[in-house]
C-alpha cells in the first residue's frame, strides 16, 4: 500500500453533509478533521446544490484528498428524499471529478460491516468504533452523525486499499476447484 494518501469521505445529505479526511502514512490511518456543511439555511433546493459544490471543491482545494469514498443513497420509501440525497451526491462527486480525484461509492452496509462486523449496526456504534480505532479525543468527536459517517466512508475506504491483492484463483467450492482443475488432478493420478 502506498504511503502518505490523503482519502476525503462524504456523507451526503440536503440538510446536513458529512466529510472526513483520513491520512494513510506507513500503512496507518489518522483523522486529519472531520466536519458538515449545513445547508438548512438555505430555503432553495438548488442553492443548496450550488453551496454542496463549493464547499467540496474548497474541502478538496484545502486537504488534495487522493481519493473519494462517498456514502451510497439507500433505498428507501421516500422518492423524493432519495431524488434529493442523489443531487447532493452527484453534486459532491462533480466537484471531486471537477479536481480528478477518483471516486469510490460505498453502500451504508458495507461501512458498518467493515467497521463493526454488523450491517445493521447504528450510527453510534460506528461512531465509537472510529474513536477507539483512530484514538479520538471524546472533545475531538462530531455531534453530528453525518460527520462520523463521512469519516467511517473514508475508514471502510482505507480498509479496502489495505486488503493485498492476490492473484490466486478464487474458488465457489470444491466442485469448483475440480472443474477448474480437472488437468492438474489427471496428470496426479497419471503419476
Amino acid at each position: 500500500m502506498k504511503s502518505d494518501k490523503i482519502i476525503l469521505g462524504i456523507d451526503p445529505g440536503t440538510n446536513i453533509m458529512g466529510y472526513g479526511v483520513l491520512s494513510v502514512s506507513n500503512g496507518k490511518a489518522q483523522m486529519v478533521t472531520m466536519g458538515v456543511i449545513d445547508l438548512r439555511k438555505f430555503p432553495d433546493a438548488y442553492l443548496k446544490l450550488g453551496h454542496i459544490f463549493e464547499r467540496v471543491t474548497g474541502i478538496i482545494d484545502s486537504f488534495l484528498p487522493d481519493e473519494l469514498a462517498i456514502e451510497a443513497p439507500f433505498f428507501g420509501k421516500n422518492v423524493q428524499s432519495m431524488l434529493k440525497l442523489g443531487r447532493a451526491q452527484g453534486v459532491a462527486i462533480a466537484a471531486a471529478i471537477r479536481h480528478s480525484v477518483p471516486i469510490h461509492e460505498y453502500a451504508p452496509m458495507k461501512i458498518k460491516m467493515a467497521l463493526t462486523g454488523n450491517g445493521g449496526a447504528s450510527k453510534e456504534q460506528v461512531a465509537g468504533m472510529l474513536q477507539r480505532l483512530l484514538k479520538i479525543k471524546s472533545e475531538d468527536m462530531s455531534k453530528f452523525m453525518d460527520a462520523t459517517d463521512a469519516l467511517a466512508a473514508a475508514y471502510c475506504h482505507y480498509l479496502q486499499m489495505s486488503r493485498p491483492e492476490t492473484s490466486a484463483p478464487h474458488y465457489k467450492g470444491w466442485k469448483d476447484f475440480v472443474n477448474k482443475n480437472q488437468e492438474k488432478i489427471w496428470k496426479s493420478k497419471k503419476a
